[in-house]
């Protein structure tokens, strides 16, 4: 099955970004440090991970809970939402929008979610094993996470218009966007939207590992390899990015100058694999669908964000569907989130905010570490340093654990 939204309006566009990743805290320190090509994963210091068989993370360094978020919200929440909460102080900043000034009920929120608070669960479950069975409130509290970002971001800044959560893994980072989108079209006047995790806990590290997809090697330069011949799986990461979407007449009419209008998108779902049988992907209708509606033809793609899981499997399966659609090595293709790790629910909203800043700026950031293509991966993957665009027209692509695909297009505002 195939879903794409609805385009009855002008293409909304994105006019702020707020960006918390684990190589760069701000937007601009984000984008810096990934044209340098300067990586924020390294050993996992937000607990022992000593005797886990991941021990590398990309961590947001400098980032101090107790000084971004009061202490009344720091008790009900996690790191995760307090991430969420400072990259949308930074987005609405950024687009130079005062919530206060706003109608309440014109004010939309929509962020992704993955993890659901795993470091909050972890304290909860402590709680729990120390107070016996009768604590009850950990299955409550731990359900009711999945929204606290969402939620805590709706409050603090008094919108009271549409909020939601969409759940599908690192795919939900455009997911979300391509509802802020639906919410325009229906009235609203400004949305939040994006997202972010933070899972590097013990209990959120355990879950991880049941995938059986990250990397145990101990070398931050060698532990994701993306479309190489050495590839072994991926980093896990914290942060994200939020985004603030508004439609082209109320950008205007306030004078912002937006960063890029989103054009297209489409998501599939790929089947249960058969025993036997090699699995099936979707990725391709999902690009091809999303050019669809944006108007554009492969020739017109100046860049492709991929995925990029690091699993050979699953890097052949990107590197067909790109292939398929655009031509062996006929597109630049980049995954900047070597630099960072797979980040989930935050994964594909930081690659929205990347491709947004490259077209801005007219460049291509790299994928770090990669030395040699695998077989089957025929991409011109843009290595180690930048490339210079233009960059007018980028398709992004998200998959989420469990069968989810995504695709959307950016083009130029």
């Amino acid at each position: 099955m195939t879903h794409t939204t609805d385009h009855t309006t002008d293409r909304p566009v994105i006019t702020g970004i707020g960006i918390t990743a684990p190589n760069g805290l701000g937007t601009h320190a984000y984008w810096q440090a990934t044209l340098d090509g300067k990586s924020g994963i390294g050993p996992i210091t937000r607990f022992d991970a000593e005797r886990y068989p991941v021990r590398l993370a990309g961590e947001v360094t400098g980032f101090d809970d107790t000084e971004h978020i009061p202490s009344r919200i720091a008790v009900q929440t996690d790191h995760w939402s307090h991430l969420g909460l400072t990259a949308a102080d930074m987005a609405l900043t950024d687009a130079g929008i005062d919530p206060t000034t706003l109608p309440e009920y014109e004010m939309a929120v929509v962020t992704a979610s993955s993890s659901g608070g795993t470091e909050f669960g972890q304290r909860e479950i402590e709680k729990l094993w120390a107070q016996g069975p009768q604590y009850v409130g950990v299955y409550q509290s731990i359900a009711w996470f999945y929204a606290a970002t969402t939620g805590q971001i709706s409050i603090r800044h008094g919108m009271r218009g549409p909020c939601g959560v969409i759940c599908t893994e690192q795919a939900g980072g455009l997911d979300v966007t391509a509802h802020a989108r639906r919410l325009l079209n229906n009235g609203a006047r400004v949305v939040v939207t994006g997202g972010t995790d933070a899972s590097l806990c013990p209990y959120g590290l355990v879950a991880q590992l049941s995938t059986g997809h990250l990397s145990t090697r101990d070398d931050p330069e060698h532990a994701y390899l993306p479309f190489d011949t050495d590839a072994c799986g991926y980093i896990p990461g914290e942060g994200g990015a939020m985004l603030i979407a508004e439609t082209p007449a109320t950008a205007h009419a306030r004078g912002a100058r937006p960063y890029g209008a989103l054009a297209g998108y489409a998501a599939t779902f790929d089947p249960r694999p058969r025993p036997g049988e090699p699995p099936l992907s979707n990725l391709r209708r999902a690009i091809t669908t999303a050019l669809h509606q944006a108007h554009l033809t492969p020739a017109d793609i100046d860049v492709v964000f991929a995925d990029a899981l690091g699993v050979p499997a699953h890097d052949r399966q990107e590197a067909h569907a790109i292939t398929t659609v655009f031509g062996p090595c006929a597109v630049p293709v980049t995954a900047p989130k070597t630099m960072t790790g797979r980040l989930y629910a935050g994964g594909a909203a930081l690659d929205l905010a990347t491709a947004l800043l490259a077209i801005r700026d007219g460049v291509i950031p790299p994928t770090t570490g990669v030395r040699a293509l695998a077989p089957g991966c025929d991409i011109d993957l843009v290595r180690n340093t930048p490339r210079d665009g233009p960059v007018r027209n980028a398709l992004i692509l998200a998959r989420g654990h469990g069968g989810f695909n995504a695709a959307c297009v950016l083009t130029t505002p």
